[in-house]
Order: structure tokens, then sequence, then C-alpha cells
């Protein structure tokens, strides 16, 4: 916010008034007191004082619970709802931000202010109950692990050379440069080593040969070191934060997993989790990890209230305080603003540090604002768009007046994009019929669709083999109803998530087909058109929105 807010407890500082009698804060407009005695053994003057003082703020306020004055609200076992007025928000801006939402295929959308739930908002077919894929947030996960480690001493310091630390590997392409890289530098994304992986649209080639790889600790360590120094440039590179998993397992000396739960997701209640693992089990540190949007708000709180929870210091309050304030520039074309410190994206001209995941994963906390923001997506959207979205919406760290008709198209907004709306179905061709059924198989392609069937008969369904860049499963094959009626038709759950799938024909020979992963924040479309019963073009985007097409024939 551009204005300067006053705080209440600036007006009328309860706890000094209470240390001065000692006798510890009471919150009279509380809900949880509301209705209850007042203690005895409090001194008749102290009553007084404080008596009018709350009746001071009362007249002031209108009699409204001040959260500003409140003790931080804890989400334990969940968290508390609230409406954007009551926290000081104005719902018709954050009708803006659920429509931007639509434009950016966003999965959801939440938003908590001073600790309460002011907006809920999933977009059909996904739902809050299912598990979302972090991506790349997963790296601002494992950083934080890191830090619990030194603050117990098990690291003994963020400087320490990481070759130390992988004492029984013997890393390839050792030099004196290399012997420099600390762990503060994979934390930093500055380590130097020699990686591609596509920043800001290029292709992730070190990522797809760590992939392939069977050891990717090894295949980390062994790179090159670039033209830059430890220390020098920053550059993004999963690998540093793979490096940093691993760590992480070797120096706690049980799983990444169950580190984390034992020491930061299970104390947040955040519930049971999935997170991919390389070859050798270590979870992926660069990505793979799911959570709920409630639990990707929990982590994030955790980090606005300085890294405590429930008077539990669960992260070193420096450790916060410097991921608040990250420095270090990203060189990235799409925002010259952006910064980063210790796995957190920035950007300090908004006072906003974010945990950031390709298409859109994003949790956000705006230290100023008493906001955190969690949203997942399956497209990229504006970070700054997002946050100055978000920081519009907040008009004042009081209550602000009721606004039915702003709270009547907020709930509208939500509802619409909860509820699935069909698209248009055009009539069955005839050769829908000559096709179903049968396999077209493609050359190696950038979709990297290997085959696709597709059947229209009493029980419509398809039939896709994927290629990856897993050595260990190189194809996947994936089968399911289809909607021909313009719905989603899903799969079973599965601990990637599920796929919701429908189709509809365009023309007399052309079939789209639009796949969501959901739950995993991608969506893949792509259409086919038969020529005949022998031969089809395949059609779609693929990443980064590069267009394919590929001919494809029948049998095989």
């Amino acid at each position: 916010m551009t204005q300067a807010l006053i705080k209440h407890d600036d007006l009328f500082p309860l706890a000094e008034i209470d240390s001065l009698f000692s006798f510890s804060q009471i919150h009279l407009c509380s809900p949880a007191l509301a209705g209850k005695p007042m203690p005895h053994k409090r001194p008749a003057l102290a009553d007084l004082v404080r008596g009018t003082v709350m009746l001071l703020m009362v007249a002031c306020f209108g009699g409204r619970e001040l959260r500003a004055a409140e003790a931080p609200v804890w989400p334990i076992p969940a968290w508390q709802v609230s409406t954007p007025e009551e926290e000081g928000m104005d719902s018709a801006e954050l009708v803006k931000m659920i429509v931007y939402g639509k434009t950016k295929s966003f999965d959801s959308l939440l938003i908590t202010r001073q600790g309460r739930i002011v907006l809920d908002a999933y977009y059909a077919p996904y739902t809050g109950d299912i598990p979302h894929n972090l991506n790349s947030a997963t790296k601002s996960v494992v950083s934080s692990l890191v830090a619990m480690l030194r603050k117990d001493g098990v690291l003994d310091s963020l400087e320490h050379p990481v070759l130390d630390l992988f004492a029984d590997r013997d890393p390839a392409n050792i030099d004196e440069r290399k012997k420099a890289i600390t762990v503060q530098h994979l934390l930093d994304m500055t380590s130097g080593l020699e990686w591609d992986e596509g920043f800001e649209g290029g292709r992730e080639q070190s990522m797809i040969d760590m992939r392939r790889s069977p050891d990717w600790v090894k295949f980390i360590l062994d790179r090159s070191m670039s033209s830059h120094a430890p220390g020098e440039l920053f550059y993004y590179n999963s690998g540093n934060s793979h490096l940093l998993s691993a760590l992480v397992t070797k120096l706690s000396g049980t799983a990444t997993l169950s580190y984390a739960d034992a020491k930061l997701l299970g104390p947040l209640g955040i519930a049971a989790t999935f997170w991919r693992k390389d070859p050798q089990g270590i979870a992926i540190g660069g990505f793979g990890l799911s959570m709920r949007p409630h639990d990707m708000a929990k982590f994030g709180y955790l980090y606005l209230r300085h890294g405590e929870w429930a008077g539990q210091q669960l992260l070193p309050a420096e450790w916060v305080d410097a991921v608040n304030h990250a420095t270090i520039p990203m060189n990235a074309r799409v925002d010259p603003g952006l910064t980063y410190h210790n796995q957190f994206w920035a950007l300090p001209d908004r006072h906003v540090f974010m945990a950031v995941g390709y298409h859109c994963q994003v949790i956000m906390v705006f230290p100023d604002l008493d906001v955190v923001a969690a949203m997942t997506a399956r497209d990229f959207c504006s970070f700054r768009r997002m946050a100055e979205g978000i920081s519009s919406a907040v008009k004042s760290e009081a209550p602000l007046p009721t606004n039915p008709e702003a709270a009547r198209l907020l709930a509208d907004a939500v509802s619409d994009v909860s509820t699935e709306k069909p698209t248009e179905v055009g009539p069955a061709p005839q050769i829908a019929s000559v096709v179903s059924g049968k396999t077209y198989r493609f050359a190696d392609n950038a979709l990297d669709i290997r085959s696709v069937s597709l059947s229209f008969a009493d029980r419509p369904g398809y039939d896709v083999e994927l290629i990856t860049h897993n050595p260990a499963s190189p194809v996947i094959r994936m089968r399911g109803p289809i909607g021909l009626d313009g719905f989603y038709r899903k799969s079973e759950p599965t601990p990637f998530g599920l796929r919701a799938v429908k189709g509809a024909w365009v023309s007399g020979d052309t079939f789209d087909v639009d796949v969501q992963y959901v739950g995993l924040g991608e969506q893949q479309k792509f259409s086919l058109s038969f020529s005949d019963d022998k031969k089809v073009l395949l059609r779609g985007k693929g990443r980064y929105g590069r267009e394919v097409a590929v001919t494809g024939e029948a049998g095989g």
C-alpha cells in the first residue's frame, strides 16, 4: 500500500498498560472471550484504565474486533475463515484477481489476511482436496530444512565447502573453483557449475540429461565449472537444489521427507504429502513435492511469522529476515526487478518474497500487509501483476464497513470458477466410426506423444503412449474415459493427481483433445486431423508454447 497506516496498538499500547500493572493483555472484543467473566484478581485501577481504553477503542472503531491488536492467529488444526472486509480488504478487488486467474488457467487462489482465509477459490475441475505439485516451489521447502540443520548445529556453517560434505564421492572435473563452492552458493544459485536449464524458455538440456542419469547426485557433482566463479553470478540450476536435498538426507541420517515430516511439515499440521525421488531414493530437491493449497498457505504463514509457529521457533528469525531482504539479481528479462536468496524469489520494490514453481505454483508472502497468498495454475502468470492486485485489495488494518454487493460479486465469482462449463461439441462425422479403436504411431516429437488410440463406441475412451526422459520407464501409457459432451471425464486418483480428459469434433475430419493433469499444474491440448483411416496429422504446442506438427500412421 502507498499510504501510511496507523496501528491501533500504536495509539493504545495495551501491552504497556498491562505491564505497568503486572497482568497479561486480554482482548475484550475477541469472540473467544465474548460473554466470559473477567478475572477477579485484576487491580481495580488496572481494570478502570483498561476499561477506559477499550471504551475509547469501541468509540473509535465501532465495536469491531481490532485485528492489529491481537496476538497472532494460528491455523491449528485448520484455518479460520473471515470476510475480506472484516480483515480490511476489498471484496471487489479480489473479484478482479479471480478473473485474472481465469485468463491464466489457475487451479486455485487462496489469500489469508491477519491469519484468516479471506479468499479460497478453486477452478474446475481442480478441487482443494487434491494435493498439487509445487514444481520448483519445492526448492523453498528444501532450503528451510537446511536452515533447520544449521539451527540445530547439525550443519556447522552455510559457508561449509560442499565437496567436503560429499567426501565419500569422487567427483570429476575438480579444480580450485569447484572446491570453493559452499552450501550458501547452492542456496543462492551461484555455484558456478556449468548448467543449461532454459531459465527463460530455452531447452532444458541439463535437466533432460540429469533425468536420464542413473545417479543424479553424481551427475551434478561431476559437472564442469562455468566461466564464473562461485558467488559471482546467479544462474537458475535445479541441480543445486537437488544437492541440498541430498545433504539433508546425508546430515540428518534419514530421508529428506522423513526429516521434513518431523521438523517442518508435522509441526505445521500439514497432511501426508507425495514427494518424487531420484534413482537412489533421494527426494528431488528441485521439484516433485505436492501439497494442498491450505498447506501451501501454512508454509507461507510460517515465514510471515518470522519462523515462529504457535510459540515454537522452527526457523531462525535471521534466516527469514534474509529471505525477506533478498538482494541477488536474477537478471530475468521477464522482470529485471526480481531478486533471489536461499531458494526464494523476491520483488523488493513491492516488498514481497515468494516460493516459485513452473506454471505459477506460488506461495507469496507480504510482510508489510500481513498477507499470504497461495496459487496453483496450468500456465504462467505475472508475479508483479499478482502482487499489485493483492496489495491493492488491502485497504486498512482495521475492518472495513460491510459491503453486501461486493460480497455477493465475490461469492458469485468463486462459484463461477468452481463450476465446470461445457465446451461446444460438434456432431460426430462419418470418419469417427472408421478411426475408432485404431492406434496411430508417431515419430519422436516435442509433444512426446508416441501413439494415440481413440474409442467412440459405447464407452468412449483414450489410450495414449508418452515418451519420458526417465531411463527406468522411457514410455508410459495412459488410458481412461474421455468426455464427448463438453465435460471432462476424470481418471482414478494417483500419487501424481488425476487426469481429466474431453474431446470434440471441430470439423469433419479434426478431433480436438484436451487433457488436464489435475494436481500437476499441466494441461495438454492437441488436435488429430484424419486424412483417411491410415494417416493422421498431430498438432499441438510443446513446452513454452512451441508449435508442433507430425504425421502418424495406423498400425504397428
